[in-house]
């Protein structure tokens, strides 16, 4: 049972050696901080929820086109996070609760037209963090989970620059919308903003000479955001965005959707 406290005010601190990670309930329970060695790899507290730290995605990831689907027969009209369409979810701009195990929870609320819950667990070690997310409906919805992590591209004033290793079969090209369309091709040189199938090989990031950082995830889907100058966002997704829309993955009570990411570091 959550208490008065635990309703979203305070930072869950975990640390494991050289490494500290600062987990943020009131801040749609995302990684606000992961530090290891002393060298901070996240992109920290900012005015726009969507450009900071590392936030679950939830009950979509990524962008519905003008925000509109419809399922079962009833049309709906999401609020547009970035206009013109919706964007990631309803759980990342909300305070979560923390229960006395350390799990933290939400219920989907109104921008969202079908009644669910969400969980979250982190467990820490000297060399890993693996976040688990857990989606359980409460009526037959529409569903997809993700993580949206928020990279810094260099770890401070003269420091070189991360390098990402990224090897995916295939890319889903963009219409000019900005939406995923079906057509899929050799992934070209970036810099993207774009969702990537057949990744056969986990993603690496390195900032030389000081940390290796590998992601592992569940998700068979990974959208990376190389565009920004000060960030580098690697984000394993269950379905591409806009899948409401095209093949949605439909969740039925009783039938949890879970899924897995884990960062691996290691000092160089």
């Amino acid at each position: 049972m959550a208490t008065e406290e635990a309703a979203g005010a305070l930072p869950l601190v975990l640390e494991a050696g050289d490494v500290r990670v600062t987990i943020l309930p009131a801040a749609g329970a995302r990684v606000g901080s992961l530090v290891v060695a002393g060298r901070e790899l996240l992109i920290t507290r900012g005015p726009d929820p969507m450009r900071w730290g590392s936030y679950p995605m939830v009950p979509y990831a990524g962008r519905i086109r003008h925000g509109r689907f419809s399922f079962r027969g009833r049309p709906h009209q999401l609020e547009l996070g970035m206009p013109p369409h919706a964007i990631h979810g309803v759980v990342y701009d909300r305070p979560w609760r923390v229960l006395e195990d350390g799990t933290m929870t939400i219920e989907l609320d109104d921008r969202w037209p079908y009644r669910g819950r969400v969980t979250q667990r982190a467990t820490l070690d000297a060399d890993s963090l693996t976040l688990e997310l857990a989606r359980e409906a409460l009526e037959p919805m529409p569903a997809a989970v993700g993580w949206h992590p928020w990279f810094r591209r260099t770890l401070g004033p003269g420091e070189p620059e991360v390098t990402l290793a990224f090897d995916a079969d295939e890319m889903l090209v963009r219409d000019d919308d900005g939406i995923p369309t079906d057509v899929r091709v050799p992934p070209p040189p970036g810099p993207w903003d774009d969702i990537f199938a057949g990744v056969h090989a986990n993603p690496v990031l390195e900032w030389p000479g000081r940390v290796r950082l590998e992601l592992s995830s569940s998700c068979d889907w990974w959208t990376v955001f190389t565009e920004p100058e000060h960030a580098v966002c690697v984000e394993p997704q269950s379905d591409p965005p806009d899948a409401v829309n095209a093949t949605p993955f439909v969740l039925e009570p009783g039938e949890p959707l879970r899924h897995t990411m884990t960062w691996r570091w290691r000092r160089l």
